[in-house]
């Protein structure tokens, strides 16, 4: 697990109440003053003798300890931090100590959480909603979209709910746009706004090329999305708002997490998709993630993936015989049916993304999704998880033709 944040940092020669920065990371010590305020040199060591081109950075992150005197503005890394690197983008906050990584550049599981503010409640939610004024997050994105590297791939935003800052939002995809045409946005969403056609339109109005809303739909009946959303009339929110953003050209895929509230339905749920909304982008099961709310709700939610499997199996094989896309996420597999292995993609983050120990002689596990490290996620498994390994594999009778 990689960690993404630390309040172990030391801040030296920093005057008291200064301000936290966004900046991007460089390893280069020869940048022009001009450009190198805007930066934050990372370096293994730091010369004893002075340099006004060092004392030009934004800030100066050490990896090692820092002799005393000094006479730079210098952070020196927690251990934990020490792989920060050129093009990752960092705040630095010097109220705690506080050093966090907000972009990875050799990473391809990029998010920037926008606000932990929602208007639903959902049973399982991994990021359990607040109800705080977090507005200053909409000006953080903003600037760390500035300062992501322009051939980055995909980021993500997220929240809480991230429709919920109105004007805000609508500010951060645009910035994204400006800034990052090239890159696929994918924002996710309850679609719940979008039930209002003017906020569809407003949304059509930014002109993002290359954006994808990720929308969680739980159920072909109403009552059973409400009680896992613990929102009264979101089903129908989330139908309308789907419609409309398809109405305004979006891109919308459906998110399915799959648990005990969820599983039995999964068939029923596909041919509802089928029928309604064959349109989406595409669909994706996911596993649960054991953290967050699921602590509270763990027995109402928790059932072994490998008795879900068949429903599972039967929901992907409808979809795809409707030529829907679709994908599983979160899940391992070897407790997949063989249809459903191939649907599977290795979606967790990499900085919570870990493997059992009974996972290392695996011959698929760079192909498998793994686990999540996050709460107790690695703490309780399915107890079907078998790796494959030639020598001693077991052929089950699904997989003989």
């Amino acid at each position: 697990m990689i960690s993404l944040y630390s309040k172990t940092c030391e801040f030296i020669n920093w005057e008291e109440g200064s301000e936290p920065l966004i900046l991007p990371v460089t390893e280069n010590p020869s940048l022009p003053k001009v450009v190198a305020k805007k930066y934050a040199l990372v370096c293994d060591r730091i010369p004893d003798k002075p340099s006004d081109s060092l004392a030009s950075y934004g800030a100066i992150l050490s990896r090692c300890p820092v002799k005393s005197g000094s006479l730079y503005r210098v952070i020196q890394l927690s251990a934990e931090l020490s792989y920060v690197k050129s093009s990752d983008v960092v705040r630095l906050n010097p109220v705690g100590g506080e050093v966090r990584v907000l972009f990875r550049s050799d990473s391809d599981h990029n998010s920037i959480l926008v606000t932990e503010r929602c208007n639903s409640f959902c049973l399982m939610c991994s990021q359990p909603p607040r109800k705080i004024d977090d507005s200053y997050l909409i000006e953080d994105a903003c600037e760390v979209i500035k300062n992501v590297p322009r051939g980055t791939a995909s980021l993500g935003i997220t929240g809480g709910e991230p429709t919920l800052l109105g004007d805000g939002f609508l500010r951060i995809v645009r910035s994204a746009a400006r800034y990052l045409p090239e890159t696929h946005l994918h924002v996710l969403t309850n679609g719940r706004s979008f039930s209002e056609r003017a906020n569809s339109a407003a949304l059509k109005n930014v002109g993002h090329p290359k954006l994808v809303l990720g929308i969680p739909l739980y159920s072909d009946l109403p009552e059973r999305h409400d009680f896992v959303v613990q929102a009264a009339g979101a089903f129908e929110e989330t139908i309308r708002g789907i419609v409309n953003l398809r109405r305004d050209g979006q891109n919308v895929e459906l998110r399915v997490v799959i648990h005990k509230q969820t599983y039995a339905r999964l068939p029923e749920l596909a041919r509802f998709i089928v029928r309604n909304l064959a349109f989406v982008e595409h669909v994706a099961f996911m596993g649960l993630e054991l953290t967050g709310f699921t602590k509270a709700n763990f027995g109402a939610l928790w059932i072994d993936p490998y008795e879900y499997r068949s429903e599972l199996d039967e929901a992907c094989r409808i979809l795809q015989s409707a030529r829907v896309k679709t994908m599983v996420y979160n899940h391992q597999l070897c407790i997949l049916s063989p249809f459903v292995r191939e649907l599977s993609v290795n979606s967790i983050s990499d900085w919570k993304n870990d493997y059992l120990e009974k996972c290392t002689p695996c011959e698929r596990k760079n192909d498998c999704g793994g686990f999540f490290s996050t709460g107790f996620s690695l703490e309780k498994t399915s107890d079907h998880i078998s790796p494959f390994v030639s020598y001693n594999r077991i052929i089950t009778s699904e997989e003989v033709v």
